[in-house]
């Protein structure tokens, strides 16, 4: 990557789901194509400064570690700043990024995050493993929860890879560079039973929805983020 432009320290109704890719137009990264707009998109990074979000557990930004560099949000390999959380909390809602990582790279995505109870959330993984399997802990599943289905191929840099999480009411849709991958209801018997067997079993309402934040996980590879774009929806939104 060249040289960093910014360094960080400086200081979703009725309307059914359409893919972000068919609002977006050839709209240039972070920024909203008319459509996005029209669509109640919002973005959590301009390519310039990431002021939607902040460390975990403070009121700012890390002083190092995590940079701007050519419109990516990057999480610098080697380093150990910690993790960034939205300034918002959400409740029920629509979150689309784009990421690249160097083959063998590992990061993820948290919602449901309650600082309260620590750096805990669903977690979105992120592995940089084209050809890898679906399991647990594969990418797009709900780590150490339940494994996606179905994955499509999964890219290392310099390709990049697409995602997207939807919360409606209790239903939570993961999806992977444009495929739906994985759908669950929170605190259901097949979530629960799952949770019961994992290392958050003791974690009190892990698994359950929550109006909390989202979190860019530092897992300590070099991850990029770029287009962080979220809706807010309404509970009661029509299915896709």
């Amino acid at each position: 990557m060249t040289r960093p432009s910014l360094l960080l320290i400086t200081a979703l109704g009725t309307t059914a789901i359409l893919p972000l890719a068919a609002m977006a137009g050839e709209s240039k990264p972070n920024t909203l194509s008319a459509g996005e707009k029209d669509a109640g998109w919002q973005l959590l990074f301009d390519g310039r400064t990431p002021t939607s979000w902040r460390s975990f557990g403070k009121a700012t930004l890390p002083g190092n570690g995590w940079e701007v560099s050519d419109g990516w949000l990057v999480k610098k390999g080697g380093q150990k700043p910690g993790n960034l959380v939205t300034r918002q909390e959400f409740t029920d809602f629509e979150f689309s990024w784009e990421w690249r990582m160097a083959r063998g790279g590992n990061n993820g995505v948290k919602y449901f995050v309650d600082e309260k109870r620590g750096n805990l959330g669903h977690e979105y993984q992120m592995l940089a493993n084209p050809g890898g399997k679906a399991s647990k802990g594969a990418t797009a599943g709900f780590y150490a929860v339940l494994a996606p289905h179905d994955l499509p191929a999964i890219k290392a840099a310099p390709e990049v890879n697409h995602s997207r999480i939807s919360v409606r009411g209790r239903n939570v849709r993961h999806w992977l560079n444009g495929k739906l991958v994985l759908e669950y209801a929170c605190g259901s018997e097949e979530v629960l039973a799952n949770i019961a067997l994992s290392k958050f079993k003791n974690v009190p309402n892990f698994g359950k929805k929550l109006t909390a934040r989202i979190m860019l996980t530092d897992h300590g590879s070099e991850c990029a983020f770029r287009n962080l774009k979220i809706r807010e929806l309404s509970a009661g939104a029509a299915k896709e």
